[in-house]
């Protein structure tokens, strides 16, 4: 809607332009009527539309030619004001006035015209007859008024019918000489239509059509005034009305009809309510709402939002297969201007087996597009309806901004849901190949995808402790190991290196130490091709050394030249670093397999092991070769229930790896115990302290590592 109007009256002198002006304003004709009236502004408050109305009044004696453009330029639409009783002055209507102001404008975006009859006191007949050929003649003039500044007649009506033609204006959406809706509008209220149309049926229902009235005019319509809607279509056209729902011919009549008989308001307030402007294509304040993103912040979907897009899906999966066809994607972007998914996202998402987007590939790229350009995705979710449909202000209420990562380390915690990990190694090692199989895709599957079909991401959901997330792989392809800050910027570094190559990994090292080796970024080393022969790599030290000495995992061996689908182990490993970057997670076990199984990590742990001896040394300490199997079997057991107790832990920081100088002291000392002869009460009194000691510190150190967590 515009912030204001602003109204131009021209004509020829002594015509009544500056009367009517006056009368409007005192609601009285002057007595004394000046050559000019000075601009006047109107609230908005005292308007119809409530909208702001300047009115410009034109005077030939006071004013230049080049003041009279300058206005004509700024004026939202120009009242030509003749005398009925004055045939000269209508004559100069079309002789003089209309070419006059259509030289000044633009002929794509011609200003409304109206034509105002005045002195209709002063005569007894009507000068539509003469009027009539004029108005079909130029589609620009809006409509014609006869009025008395005199006697007060249609004044008001004059100035509501030059503000609605500005803010209603009847050229964009009707031919008159056709008698026929334009193009542009047809297009608008089909998109409108599809949108409604929440069942995807091709007919809007009885809850459809009250929806849309609520919608666009805040309240519900009757259900006699729906029987007399849908009457009047059925009585005009034949397929107007299908199972007693509102088809889109009848749909476009309605409207049709709604311009015919002069209200298009009403089709103009439906096309605002869907976001069009006075051109009839969508706004960009509708398309781009105003979000504010902070630096190290991301943009994710919402709760309501998936609500959202799971209704679009299941409106167009018709056969109901949890896939979406060639065809019914093609349905579903309809109400799109243009195709908004290439053929590389079939590589992007995870697909079925006939190559159809499937329902987690289709949230899955929802989820990208609003990570990777979130004002796309509010284009999109603008495109689809998702402020209409939901109910909300716009379609900025579909996407939550997380918080700083900053504050996610301090806390040690987050609640993100989408995390990036940025894939990187030589040309060749097996990139592709690792994207790929993490939307479930062997190596067989692979071959048959088309060079120009490719892409560069692959997202997928994972499952961390139970929880869904969304992992992001992103490709880098890049010869040099000098990488831009948005390159570098990821939640976790996948650094990929050809097993079968020995000079692969020294590009990998290059990387790491380059731009990762200070950094609170996670990495992990990926051997790719591991069904193919390992070979010694050319540089030093190897790879597990490389990893061991800067307290990484060690390199995961990797290969999708399987039968089955990928394992999606390693991913999950991913997303687990991703999403705890504070904690130096290591697999101690040799299988590589683990989604970094902490009971064991910290059983395996060197610390405990250094604990457990000098436990074990104190407790048996001097007891006799008799009850050396029973303290063994106690201190056994201890560990086994230690062992219970610390697998709710979740994640175990860097203190856990670090070797204790006590653990160095105890590796010297001399472990064989000096055996002698005691009582049966000694013994056990002995065992029970030792018992004793060994679970005070157990439930010490669990305590502790729930603090830290």
């Amino acid at each position: 809607m515009r912030k204001d109007v602003r109204i131009l009256l021209v004509g020829e002198p002594r015509v009544g332009k500056t009367s009517l002006i006056m009368s409007l304003v005192s609601e009285e004709f002057p007595d004394e009527v000046p050559p000019r009236a000075e601009e006047i502004t109107i609230p908005a408050d005292v308007t119809p539309e409530r909208v702001p109305t300047h009115i410009v009044d034109y005077s030939e004696a006071e004013q230049t030619d080049e003041q009279l453009y300058q206005e004509i330029s700024k004026a939202n639409v120009i009242c030509i004001v003749y005398a009925v009783n004055n045939t000269n002055s209508i004559e100069k209507v079309t002789s003089q006035w209309i070419p006059l102001i259509n030289e000044r404008t633009d002929k794509d975006s011609r200003v409304p015209l109206i034509l105002v009859g005045n002195k209709s006191d002063l005569v007894e007949h009507s000068s539509m007859e003469t009027i009539l050929p004029i108005m079909n003649q130029y589609t620009e003039i809006e409509t014609c008024v006869e009025c008395s500044a005199k006697n007060l007649k249609n004044i008001s009506e004059l100035f509501y019918y030059a503000q609605k033609a500005v803010l209603h204006p009847t050229g964009p959406l009707y031919c008159p000489e056709e008698k026929e809706m334009k193009p542009a509008c047809i297009k608008a209220l089909t998109r409108i239509f599809k949108i409604t149309d929440q069942d995807n049926d091709g007919i809007l229902n009885d809850a459809e059509l009250n929806f849309f009235q609520r919608a666009c005019f805040n309240t519900p319509l009757a259900p006699q005034a729906l029987e007399d809607v849908k009457n009047v279509v059925r009585k005009n056209v034949s397929d107007g009305v299908f199972d007693n729902g509102l088809t889109l011919k009848g749909f476009l009549f309605l409207h049709m009809l709604f311009i015919q008989r002069g209200r298009h308001e009403t089709t103009w307030t439906v096309l605002r309510r869907f976001g069009y402007g006075d051109d009839l294509e969508l706004t960009q304040d509708y398309l781009f709402p105003l979000l504010k993103i902070p630096p190290d912040c991301t943009t994710e979907l919402n709760h309501n939002a998936y609500l959202f897009l799971q209704s679009v899906f299941d409106k167009h999966d018709l056969d109901r297969d949890c896939g979406l066809s060639p065809d019914e994607l093609k349905d579903l972007f309809k109400v799109f201007p243009y195709m908004p998914w290439g053929p590389d996202v079939h590589n992007t998402v995870c697909t079925n087996d006939q190559g159809w987007i499937t329902y987690q590939g289709y949230l899955s790229q929802w989820t990208l597009t609003t990570y990777l350009d979130v004002q796309r995705c509010l284009e999109y979710m603008g495109y689809l309806g998702y402020s209409i449909i939901s109910e909300q202000e716009s379609q900025a209420a579909a996407v939550t901004v997380t918080r700083d990562k900053k504050i996610d380390l301090q806390k040690k915690q987050t609640q993100r849901n989408v995390f990036r990990c940025n894939v990187i190694g030589m040309k060749g090692c097996g990139k592709s190949a690792f994207l790929q199989a993490f939307l479930g895709r062997n190596l067989m599957r692979q071959r048959q995808i088309r060079e120009d079909h490719k892409s560069f991401y692959a997202i997928n959901t994972t499952y961390v402790y139970g929880q869904e997330k969304y992992l992001l792989l992103h490709e880098l392809f890049t010869d040099s190991e000098f990488l831009s800050d948005s390159e570098i910027s990821c939640d976790v570094v996948c650094l990929v290196y050809d097993s079968s190559n020995p000079s692969s990994f020294e590009f990998c090292a290059r990387i790491f130490k380059q731009h990762f080796m200070d950094s609170k970024t996670p990495c992990m080393i990926i051997a790719a091709k591991s069904d193919l022969h390992e070979v010694k790599q050319d540089c030093s030290p190897s790879p597990l050394d490389f990893c061991r000495k800067h307290k990484m995992p060690p390199p995961q061996p990797f290969t999708c030249n399987t039968v089955d689908v990928p394992s999606k182990d390693i991913y999950i490993k991913l997303t687990t670093m991703a999403m705890y970057p504070h904690a130096r997670l290591r697999c101690m076990c040799t299988c590589n397999r683990c989604t970094f199984c902490v009971c064991q990590n910290f059983l395996n742990s060197d610390l405990l092991h250094s604990v457990k001896t000098k436990l074990y040394t104190a407790v048996l300490n001097r007891l006799s070769p008799d009850v050396d199997e029973l303290g063994a079997m106690l201190l056994a057991d201890e560990e086994s229930s230690l062992g219970h107790q610390v697998h709710a832990v979740s994640y175990v920081e860097d203190s856990i790896f670090m070797e204790s100088s006590l653990d160095a002291r105890l590796k010297t000392e001399d472990r064989h115990v000096m055996q002698a002869d005691l009582k049966s009460s000694t013994f056990w009194l002995r065992a029970s302290v030792g018992a004793t000691m060994f679970a005070v510190l157990g439930f010490a150190m669990y305590r502790a590592l729930l603090k830290q967590r």
